[in-house]
């Protein structure tokens, strides 16, 4: 009990002296919220209540660390557009001594060889700009229903001469229902600061803060189960609206109305499983779907994310993709015991 205690106090003053507090494109470090794993991606990018034993899951809301995820290991590669790869390792095992569970992960995005060049266009050389995130997490069990986790992370960016790093912190707290197949969850995301800046200057940029609460529930007598997802719940409004940009586009009105500003923060999902072998996902993300959106163009199936799942015993093999524009990117992902046993 001495130890937890102390344990909360340094977590206590460590977190007050962090900040965290920024929207959208005004961040640094906007690649934490990209989804590390193919589940995660085909639920529509956002969910931190999906009932399931991907350990990739764990990876953005650390109450969701088991123990039946003991030796697991989910590793994923995604291809995005103009040959952007995001690559992304994550494991897990279980400390019986003091009941806990930890993981540890990784996630890497490559951007290719790009010409660097200078204010006239002149071609200098070649350089290769990427990002990458390393985490430990932990969880415990409280009592029959709740669990509460923390994440530790370092993040970090290079692009040519311009590099930084910066510290943030996860905390997700679940409460799970085994009986009535429910879950709900809450996580408030990337408490942190930057600890070198791109220009090496003293003044430090935001981190994508993010306070999220999310539920699932499996239903009875079907084999499917639904997800509501809400983030961004410490700010009413997010969307970043440029009111020159969309009157020159022939839309003024976006963002403008209370409903609009509710439903730009939700994530719907669902998961359809066909015998004990394979499932189907489909997701909807509103606020992906506004970004994504041009006012001269059909906008298509913006928005909407899918995947299909492959349960083996020893081996769960899943893949997404979801649409942008007239592109999508492709998601796949392994998930395996390294000790050999079944999953």
């Amino acid at each position: 009990m001495k130890q937890r205690l102390l344990i909360l106090l340094f977590v206590f003053f460590f977190l007050k002296g962090l900040n965290a507090q920024t929207l959208g494109g005004n961040a640094i470090f906007n690649f934490l919220t990209q989804p590390n794993t193919a589940q995660l991606s085909a639920l529509g990018g956002v969910n931190v209540s999906n009932i399931s034993r991907d350990v990739g899951l764990s990876f953005q809301n650390p109450a969701l660390l088991r123990t039946e995820m003991h030796g697991q290991l989910n590793t994923s590669f995604t291809d995005f557009l103009a040959g952007i790869k995001n690559y992304s390792l994550s494991t897990a095992l279980h400390l019986e001594k003091i009941n806990t569970n930890l993981s540890f992960g990784i996630n890497y995005f490559d951007y290719g060889n790009l010409a660097q060049t200078d204010a006239a266009g002149n071609i200098l050389g070649n350089f290769r700009p990427n990002d990458y995130v390393v985490q430990v997490a932990a969880s415990h069990k409280y009592k029959e229903h709740w669990w509460y986790g923390m994440t530790f992370k370092f993040a970090s960016s290079s692009y040519a001469q311009y590099k930084s790093n910066g510290l943030a912190v996860d905390i997700g707290l679940a409460y799970y229902d085994t009986t009535s197949q429910f879950q709900a969850s809450f996580v408030v995301k990337n408490i942190g600061t930057q600890l070198k800046t791109y220009d090496g200057s003293s003044v430090k940029e935001e981190l994508p803060f993010d306070m999220q609460l999310g539920i699932t529930k499996r239903l009875a007598h079907a084999p499917i189960q639904f997800s509501l997802t809400a983030h961004h719940l410490q700010a009413f409004n997010i969307y970043y609206n440029d009111t020159t940009f969309n009157a020159s586009e022939g839309n003024g009105s976006i963002g403008n109305n209370t409903a609009e500003k509710i439903v730009a923060h939700l994530v719907l999902a669902a998961q359809f499983f066909i015998g004990d072998k394979i499932e189907a996902t489909a997701g909807y993300n509103f606020m992906r779907r506004q970004d994504l959106n041009a006012f001269s163009t059909a906008n298509g199936l913006n928005g909407f994310t899918m995947g299909v799942g492959l349960m083996l015993k020893k081996l769960h093999i899943r893949y997404a993709t979801g649409f942008y524009q007239q592109n999508m990117f492709h998601q796949f992902s392994l998930n395996l015991n390294w000790k050999g046993d079944a999953l």
